[in-house]
């Protein structure tokens, strides 16, 4: 009995042995598989997503794209020419415009103003590797842009006739632009998920604008005898307007297109826009825009 019971005691003591053996193992791997979790990875094997964008790989600008837009514009708007025709027709046949041109004469001066803009694009691109070029066209209303202007300016000629001249022009002028259309070139070079670019075109724009001058002379001559010596005065009013009149120019700007999913981009870009004159005045604007978009 006693060499069972001394078997019995030795069987126990070898399984709790095996036991603590077997726990100390599986300790031992639980702490190599922790390791091996929290160690950072390898530096080569980290994928260059952060560098790329936030979507994990660059994004492909090739195709259509179209979307809406916001705006704020400056026009910068000169008057300076916009009563040359209207003087220059109450002083027809005379020698003061033959030989001083008051048409000529500056009597108004330039103006600026602010006001919100809205409107729509729609595109296409090309892409290789990262150059994207491509064109769009573009249509923008605007909320409320319109400036006025008046003023006047009186001179003293003296002409071959020996007439002593007073010409005084008074004027007014005003210019509202209703609305433009841009078609542009556009280049740019794509990195991750920002396409930067530059755009080049022609615009086409919608104005109306009125202008009044009144042109007054007298004169009087110390050679001449009396009643020939003196004239005048003599007051000529003229005016000219148009309501939608059209107009061409060139469009010019820089911006970028952010995209935020693989057919969704923000856009934010500046845009210089110079019209050709109309009624003799001359317009230009600088405009930023924001805007949202897709592309398929």
């Amino acid at each position: 009995m006693s060499c069972v019971m001394g078997a019995s005691v030795a069987l126990a003591r070898g399984d709790r042995r095996g036991s603590s053996r077997r726990s100390r193992y599986m300790r031992a791997g639980l702490a190599a598989l922790s390791l091996l979790l929290i160690a950072p990875p390898d530096a080569s094997a980290q994928d260059d997503s952060f560098l790329r964008g936030s979507l994990g790989s660059p994004s492909r600008w090739d195709g259509v794209h179209f979307g809406v837009q916001l705006g704020r514009s400056n026009m910068n708007t000169d008057f300076g020419n916009s009563t040359s025709a209207l003087v220059a027709f109450s002083l027809r046949n005379t020698a003061v415009q033959q030989e001083f041109a008051p048409s000529n004469w500056t009597t108004l001066p330039s103006t600026t103003t602010n006001g919100q803009q809205y409107g729509a694009f729609i595109g296409y691109n090309i892409q290789w590797d990262a150059l994207v070029v491509g064109f769009d066209v573009a249509y923008n209303r605007m909320s409320s842009l319109e400036t006025t202007s008046s003023d006047s300016i009186a001179r003293q000629v003296t002409t071959s006739d020996t007439f002593v001249n007073q010409v005084n022009i008074v004027a007014s002028s005003s210019l509202k632009l209703v609305d433009y259309a841009t078609i542009r070139a556009r280049a740019g070079y794509a990195f991750g998920q920002f396409l930067p670019y530059a755009v080049l075109g022609g615009a086409v724009g919608r104005f109306n604008y009125m202008t009044t001058a009144t042109t007054t002379v007298s004169g009087n001559s110390p050679t001449i005898l009396p009643p020939n010596n003196v004239y005048g005065p003599i007051t000529d009013t003229q005016s000219s307007g148009k309501d939608n009149a059209i107009t061409g120019g060139f469009v010019a700007g820089l911006g970028v297109d952010v995209a935020l999913m693989p057919n969704v981009f923000l856009r934010a870009e500046w845009e210089f826009v110079g019209f050709a004159p109309v009624g003799g005045i001359r317009a230009s604007i600088n405009s930023g825009h924001v805007g949202i978009g897709m592309k398929f």
